[in-house]
């Protein structure tokens, strides 16, 4: 093997050289290209090839499976084809038809046996065959699920798989075998929970790997591409990171064939739509036109994002939480708080969407594949919005077959990995804190609760309305300002529902029209506040239960006791 080793190759060759193990699943990024150094100069390969080309460069026999294409001998044909057509009384050819799971793994188990049994007289010989087994798609060979519900032949095929891991006979001599598989939740759990099986995650290239793929990218076939650059080829290095190599070059080639050159503007739109596809849906950009400036009131609140804003751009990662939780009643802006938010932080910020998926594990992948983009990215805010429904819970109920207690242990141990201070940064967003679990909340995970509340005074109702009609682009002045009804205490989704129907009032209005101060006077005067006081008030309340820091809470929340809330919490409990 020549040059540099990928960090997992480096552990893969020290672990099976140690005989700690003599299997392994390899997961993650597998369908981009490996970079390598060969005789022949530098080159890309697949996953697979690399393994062939590089890893087991010395092995006499490399066999490659999948449900596809069969079984096919790499190297060793001879041996191999030999072989098959003794132990099965049939022509070589006739391989080519055996692509079914079992089968397939049938013979190839025969073939380890008997390599097995010749050991002593291979040592007499000088040494032993090296044999790897390389199992592409591994998903459809060993399938998650109970092994006793999936069938005979998938059972057998498990067995199969343990016995290569967990045989002495195996371990001590020099045989491999690898499976390969996008997610390692699409895999048996009997065979991922092996202790004798080692996973190793394939990363998505971080922003060295990305600058040395460019780099040879320029030197074997895109010449080119500093001069059609606007960017130097280091910040461009750094504005494709959280894109596999493959999505990279496509980008870049289609941007040279298509616009013949390469901008920050086609940069920043070609990153958000690749990732996006990429993640198939799982993840979306927020590039929000608005700033915390748009933001009526909540000043405590945008201080201290402002503040922890400027500590990002200084790399004062230390310095930041883990984490946000956002809470409030419904209506009160914490969605559009982290819109704004996001508009002038710099740096992505991206939206979970719904990862939840009906096929078994297929949720678990997608959470494995958030996760891989996540960390690629070097420095994002990650938004989940409505996280009472999303974080799933500690215990599951029956209903779910424990999906629920999978989701969230998988959140809770990403969201606590230290390593990601200041990189991954949280914000959970929720009206309802109260059904979050308390692990996946407290400090380490999402270090700074921040309640937001409906507008408690007439001048905080003032200046939401010129918010909300500033946002809306309507032509508010400040004499269009009625007086305001006394005890009239709106959210904003009620401000914004009250200044769309005046301006449909307005809109409508034959020449000479009332005046807009008017039609909103009145409109106000009309306005029906929800009924569901005791609702809001029990979202109010938990939120301040909720709060970190008493430079967000309105005055009178700040004066109560802690026996006097939970009290007035379990009274509204039951309207609940």
């Amino acid at each position: 093997m020549k040059g540099p080793l990928p960090n997992w190759a480096n552990e893969m060759c020290d672990l099976f050289r140690s005989g700690s193990t003599a299997q392994f699943i390899l997961h993650g990024n597998i369908f981009d290209v490996v970079p390598a150094e060969l005789s022949r100069g530098p080159n890309m390969l697949s996953l697979p090839e690399y393994l062939q080309e590089v890893m087991f460069d010395s092995y006499d026999v490399i066999l490659r499976y999948d449900r596809g294409r069969g079984i096919r001998a790499i190297r060793g044909e001879k041996d191999w084809s030999e072989w098959f057509e003794q132990a099965s009384g049939l022509g070589a050819e006739a391989l080519s038809n055996i692509r079914e799971p079992g089968r397939a793994l049938e013979l190839i188990d025969r073939y380890l046996l008997r390599t097995l049994n010749l050991q002593t007289i291979q040592a007499a010989e000088g040494g032993q065959r090296k044999i790897a087994v390389i199992i592409d798609f591994a998903e459809f060979v060993v399938p998650q699920g109970n092994a006793l519900q999936l069938g005979g032949e998938f059972s057998a095929n498990v067995v199969k798989i343990l016995g290569w891991a967990n045989d002495p006979a195996i371990l001590r001599s020099n045989i491999v075998s690898v499976l390969i598989t996008e997610g390692l939740h699409d895999l048996n759990e009997l065979v991922v929970e092996n202790p004798h099986c080692t996973k190793l995650k394939i990363p998505l290239p971080d922003e060295a790997d990305m600058l040395h793929y460019l780099q040879m990218l320029i030197q074997k076939s895109m010449p080119e591409l500093p001069v059609k650059c606007d960017v130097p080829i280091e910040t461009l290095a750094r504005r494709l990171t959280g894109l596999s190599r493959v999505s990279a070059q496509t980008a870049l080639s289609l941007a040279l064939k298509k616009e013949g050159k390469i901008t920050t503007e086609w940069l920043s739109k070609m990153k958000k739509t690749m990732i996006e596809r990429e993640c198939q849906g799982l993840l979306e950009f927020l590039e929000s036109p608005y700033t915390l400036d748009h933001v009526a009131g909540h000043e405590a609140a945008k201080t201290w994002l402002r503040e922890d804003t400027k500590l990002m751009r200084k790399g004062v990662f230390h310095a930041l939480p883990m984490g946000y939780l956002i809470v409030g009643r419904i209506g009160t802006g914490k969605t559009f708080l982290i819109q704004s938010w996001a508009g002038e932080l710099g740096i992505p910020c991206l939206v979970f969407k719904n990862f939840r998926d009906r096929w078994v594990g297929a949720t678990e992948s997608n959470l494995e594949k958030i996760f891989s983009i996540l960390h690629a990215l070097g420095q994002v805010v990650v938004f989940v919005d409505e996280a009472d429904q999303a974080a799933g819970k500690r215990e599951s109920g029956d209903g779910d077959s424990g999906l629920s207690g999978r989701i969230y242990a998988m959140l809770a141990k990403e969201m606590s990995d230290t390593r990601n201070r200041g990189r991954i940064v949280w914000v959970f967003a929720t009206s309802r804190p109260d059904l979050l679990e308390v692990d996946l909340k407290r400090q380490g995970r999402l270090d700074i609760h921040i309640p937001l509340f409906a507008p408690q005074t007439k001048e905080e109702m003032t200046t939401l309305l010129q918010a909300v009609a500033k946002k809306l682009r309507f032509p508010l002045t400040k004499q269009d300002l009625p007086d305001l009804p006394d005890g009239l205490l709106l959210g904003g989704n009620e401000v914004e529902g009250v200044l769309v129907r005046a301006l449909r009032i307005y809109e409508l209005a034959a020449e000479p029209r009332t005046s807009l101060k008017e039609i909103l006077a009145e409109t106000l005067q009309q306005v029906r506040p929800s009924a569901h006081t005791r609702k809001l008030e029990y979202m109010d309340l938990v939120a301040v239960r909720e709060c970190t820091d008493d430079r967000f809470l309105p005055i009178h929340f700040q004066n109560y006791r802690p026996e006097q809330l939970e009290q007035r919490i379990e009274e509204l409990r039951r309207f609940i």
